[in-house]
């Protein structure tokens, strides 16, 4: 079992009670040993798949959840009072708002919801749109990294709403800062999410409700969730196409991980077909993946005042400042043309320069020579006497009539 103090948690006088969605994950059960260790209570969601046997590529991810529980949770007697597990298809909001209420009941509050399910589809934009099938594919990565965590977000801010407490945390992955080749759905679905929780955020600020976007690199989440590959089109193929796309490095990352696979995971990714797979990581691979993830996580959940958006690892942020760093240049780049369209405001500013220039043509004018101010005073005397002349004539041709 995980140390508690193997993660920095932020000081609290009380237990923290957490929602985590795809308990059977490498990170979800890592973010669950964390913090029972630490003495918070769990609710683990969990799809009906992964929590049996009978499934072929969650076979082996069921088999680490049944032996977390049978061996960690259920052995340990502080472990077992303050974990529970539900069953949770985050894309069926019925669902949703039974497990919030289990959580409910469970814990009586939901301190940390953290959203961690995540799939990967791999293939060009050009691939995804070639046939219904893939056009499928689209609709279901959206179900699984957007909708879904949606879903469970309004399912849950009832309940954090009245007890005016709560932190939301989503985990999405750099890819929403960077555009990456093969994985131009997968990056959307990420964008689309973080947008969510950026508006999301200015919303549910007066109830004192907090939310948290953490974005490790692209392998941690990639490569400890399910992968599917729509079919390579010869345009796309390695040989042919000069960009490094997904599908080759992707692949070349498991195999190198797993050398034994059979097929090879990059022969599989270059299929003509779709192919779903779930990655097989040892233990020792998959600890390295994601220690940092989790180390940020318990570091940020609950804390009073957290981060908007958390960069996991030196290498992500030195991605993301670079992705930054070209935005502003070439911001800085066009900065002109931008401004060249806010016609509005440029002809105000030439209204203001010819009031300016008229205010100059009549001082130079009154104060021309000396004897500039009495001619101005002659012409103001001249214009009054007119005046009353007309007013003069005006009553006299009303007497007559």
């Amino acid at each position: 079992m995980t140390s508690s103090n193997s993660y920095p948690f932020p000081p609290h006088n009380h237990p923290r009670n957490w929602l985590i969605t795809s308990g059977a994950s490498p990170i979800g059960l890592a973010t669950a040993r964390a913090v029972l260790g630490h003495g918070d209570s769990v609710l683990l969601g969990v799809e009906p798949g992964d929590s049996e046997k009978d499934q072929g590529h969650s076979r082996e991810r069921a088999g680490e959840f049944g032996t977390f529980m049978r061996e960690e949770v259920h052995k340990d007697e502080g472990w077992r009072d303050k974990c529970k597990v539900v069953a949770l298809d985050a894309s069926n909001i019925g669902q949703c708002q039974a497990a919030v209420a289990e959580a409910v009941r469970f814990m009586g509050k939901i301190d940390v919801l953290f959203c961690c399910a995540s799939e990967a589809v791999i293939g060009t934009v050009e691939e995804l749109a070639a046939s219904p099938q893939t056009l499928t594919l689209v609709r279901s990565q959206f179900e699984t990294n957007f909708f879904g965590p949606v879903n469970i977000i309004k399912a849950t801010l009832p309940a954090m709403r009245e007890k005016r407490s709560g932190h939301i945390i989503v985990l999405t992955g750099i890819t929403s800062h960077l555009g990456t080749p093969g994985l131009g759905i997968y990056c959307s679905s990420g964008w689309a999410l973080e947008g969510f929780c950026d508006s999301l955020a200015y919303e549910i600020a007066p109830f004192n409700i907090k939310t948290t976007i953490l974005q490790p690199n692209l392998e941690t989440n990639v490569l400890t969730n399910p992968i599917t590959s729509a079919p390579l089109m010869p345009a796309y193929s390695s040989s042919t196409h000069p960009a490094p796309l997904s599908r080759s490095i992707i692949g070349s990352l498991l195999d190198h991980i797993s050398p034994s696979s059979s097929p090879p995971r990059q022969k599989s990714l270059q299929s003509s077909r779709i192919e779903s797979i779930t990655p097989s990581l040892p233990a020792p691979m998959i600890s390295p993946l994601i220690t940092e993830t989790i180390h940020a996580l318990c570091a940020i959940a609950g804390h009073e005042n957290p981060p908007a958006r958390h960069i996991v690892g030196y290498e992500a942020v030195g991605s993301v400042k670079e992705k930054l760093k070209t935005v502003s240049e070439e911001l800085e780049d066009f900065v002109e043309v931008s401004g060249a369209v806010d016609i509005e405001e440029q002809e105000e500013e030439g209204a203001d320069a010819d009031e300016g220039r008229g205010d100059g043509i009549g001082r130079e004018e009154g104060g021309g020579g000396g004897g500039g101010k009495e001619e101005g005073e002659g012409r103001e005397e001249g214009r009054e006497e007119g005046r009353e002349e007309g007013k003069e004539d005006t009553t006299k041709v009303g007497d007559e009539v």
